[in-house]
């Protein structure tokens, strides 16, 4: 089995150290002796290498640097929509997961135009939402809680379903104690930090997402791996955090 993770733009969707969900996912590839690859999708790269993607991670940026992206995800819209209804699996953070929207409004009514691939729409409003962000996924997966950093001055508001509940932090806006998005295999989310070395439960939903899309593989036949050392840290973060969920 070869599984390609195609990391896109990744010289300018790399806030927070966003390009560490990669290095996760190849690696608890790798120790399920499952043949893997990180290509990294620069400006100008031919569109043939997104169709071979397996796993697409969009990281987020400053609105500085989404303006430079913008028309270089227009070129590559209609392939990337493609996959995403395809089921192929898509992890999108902060401005990745905002560009996938209708369009962002500024605080000064402004509209910065998204990709419009799933239907809503992100306001600027005053003051950001920042720090510890925990939720209570709503993918059924345990650990239920999902623990991660947040940073975005944006608020999102869609009728998709939710990544998870608020237990800490704002989330989508900090308004109704929703946090992200799922869409099929893709996962929207304000969780920098980079979110899957904590929460190894949602890399690996990533990956039997894509396993079993391309090989047909189930649950049963998905190898567990020892996750000790990830959860140690997750459960603190959760117990320094959370308390409020328990």
């Amino acid at each position: 089995m070869f599984i390609q993770i195609l990391n896109l733009f990744p010289e300018l969707l790399n806030l927070y150290g966003d390009k560490g969900n990669a290095i996760t996912l190849f690696k608890r590839l790798s120790w399920r002796n499952i043949n893997a690859t990180i290509t990294n999708f620069h400006l100008g790269e031919k569109i043939e290498v997104l169709k071979k993607a397996d796993i697409i991670l969009l990281g987020g940026a400053s609105d500085f640097e989404e303006k430079i992206l913008f028309k270089h995800l227009l070129g590559i819209k209609s392939i990337l929509q493609e996959l995403i209804e395809d089921g192929v699996p898509v992890l999108a953070i902060c401005g990745g997961y905002q560009l996938l929207g209708n369009a962002y409004i500024t605080i000064d009514g402004q509209e910065v135009k998204g990709l419009g691939i799933l239907d809503f729409y992100t306001f600027g409003e005053k003051g950001r939402l920042i720090g510890n962000l925990i939720i209570k996924n709503n993918l059924g997966l345990e650990p239920k809680t999902v623990v991660g950093f947040e940073n975005h001055g944006g608020r999102t508001y869609h009728n998709y379903n939710t990544f998870g509940t608020v237990i800490t932090g704002f989330g989508n806006n900090g308004k109704d104690k929703k946090e992200g998005l799922i869409y099929k295999n893709l996962i929207g989310t304000y969780m920098h930090g980079p979110i899957l070395p904590k929460n190894p439960h949602i890399a690996d939903y990533l990956i039997f997402s894509a396993l079993k899309r391309k090989f047909g593989i189930t649950k049963e036949e998905f190898k567990k791996l020892d996750d000790t050392i990830e959860l140690r840290a997750h459960h603190k973060i959760v117990a320094l955090y959370g308390r409020k969920f328990f």
